[in-house]
């Protein structure tokens, strides 16, 4: 049976809104290559998971030698040496004074630990984070999560949780314009800290660029501002770099554009180049809060995984891949600035190194081209190109490509883009 009769007849999907139809039996660097022998140019990565390309040899081998070893042990039963030397290294290469992980399986699962630990050092029991952020689909993340299209239908969700308002320069709550506005969303926390908490705020919480919300970039002056605030009522920051971290942006870590140190970091997606990890990273003083009992994880700092991780962090460095992520983002980013002015279609173009939203618009009042947007994923997908559609609205779409993406092909990626725009709005 082919892979979409088992999906349909065993797994459940229904949460779906719907498959791309691509079968995959093989993939390399930037390219996936399904059942049918289809080649296809990857823009997305598994959702920003495969930065060092899809089956790295060093990544794989470092792997491969520890299936040879031992698979699993629990990290937090017995010492196992890969998750030591994992943790040092993230000691090393994360901005600040962070120092001692955690390691879990997923990005979800290093928030949840990442709130407990917050809540316990701080004695406090509020978070602040941001509307139109996603952190995960547990309760707890949910909870911490600014988008009704993930929330809807399965709460309650837990107390103590205000939202301050995203850093979305081209939709501002505020209809404000930059740099005019004075960063009056991050100038809003203060509000937020005064009237919508009860003065117990543990955490604030957010995405250093912002992923399923549409790619949302803050602007420089944002993250400054917001520690100020924070720093002031005395809570942590908790940055999220699920999805942004492991040279996506340009640096090794989102944050770093910004020039703030986070008080604990939580990491997944690019962590391992496709092999389950999620952690998270906080200062010394602050992981001390843990006490026995308190967190574990049995998975957590699998063996196989850990041992991928190492090797991806030496990828990232030896092959400078932040720096390459940058260079071709801002290939990428001059010809798409050309077509938002070419195309009326194309509402905004942002982004940093290989992690870039292009918003959709329907008119002039920006409402939203959410099925548009479906559509040019579609003639892209049938064009040997691969990309991937987000934001609240669904109507931004997303190139992530691996990070050893060649100029040539993005260059494939941009023509493709190209035509599928022009094919819409001529048929418009």
């Amino acid at each position: 049976m082919k892979a979409k009769q088992l999906y349909d007849e065993y797994m459940i999907t229904s949460m779906v809104a719907g498959f791309e139809p691509v079968s995959v039996e093989e993939a390399r660097g930037c390219v996936i290559r399904d059942t049918e022998g289809r080649e296809y140019l990857d823009c997305f990565s598994g959702i920003a998971v495969c930065n060092a390309g899809h089956v790295h040899p060093k990544i794989v081998e470092a792997a491969r030698r520890q299936l040879d070893k031992f698979i699993h042990c629990c990290s937090y039963v017995y010492y196992n040496p890969l998750a030591a030397e994992l943790a040092r290294k993230l000691a090393q290469v994360t901005p600040g004074a962070l120092q001692k992980s955690f390691f879990g399986n997923s990005g979800a699962e290093a928030l949840e630990g990442a709130m407990r630990l917050a809540k316990q050092f701080t004695k406090r029991t509020e978070l602040i984070c941001l509307t139109m952020s996603f952190h995960g689909r547990t309760v707890g993340t949910l909870s911490i999560t600014g988008n009704y299209g993930r929330k809807k239908g399965t709460g309650p969700y837990l107390s103590g949780i205000a939202f301050a308002p995203a850093p979305y320069c081209y939709r501002c709550p505020f209809k404000l314009k930059y740099p005019q506005c004075g960063i009056a969303c991050a100038e809003f926390l203060e509000h937020v800290f005064r009237f919508q908490t009860a003065g117990s705020v543990a955490a604030f919480i957010a995405e250093s660029v912002l992923g399923e919300g549409g790619i949302i970039v803050p602007p420089p002056e944002y993250f400054k501002i917001a520690m100020e605030i924070v720093r002031e009522k005395g809570a942590l920051f908790i940055a999220d770099e699920v999805q942004s971290g492991f040279g996506r942006t340009g640096k090794l870590f989102a944050i770093e554009h910004y020039d703030v140190e986070p008080d604990i970091m939580c990491m997944a997606k690019g962590i391992a180049n496709g092999f389950p990890l999620g952690a998270f990273i906080a200062r010394p003083d602050i992981a001390k809060a843990f006490t026995p009992g308190d967190h574990l994880s049995t998975f957590g700092g699998n063996p196989v995984s850990c041992a991928a991780a190492i090797a991806n962090i030496d990828v990232m460095f030896e092959e400078k891949l932040p720096e390459k992520a940058k260079v071709r983002g801002d290939e990428l980013m001059n010809r798409l600035v050309e077509f938002k002015n070419k195309y009326p279609l194309v509402g905004d173009v942002r982004g940093k190194g290989l992690m870039i939203g292009i918003e959709l618009i329907k008119d002039k009042d920006k409402t939203p081209a959410s099925e548009e947007a479906r559509q040019i994923r579609q003639l892209c997908r049938e064009a040997g190109v691969l990309i991937g559609t987000g934001g609240v609205f669904g109507n931004v779409l997303r190139l992530q490509p691996p990070l050893v993406l060649t100029a040539e092909e993005g260059q494939k990626a941009l023509d493709t883009l190209d035509k599928a725009l022009a094919s819409l709005s001529h048929s418009a």
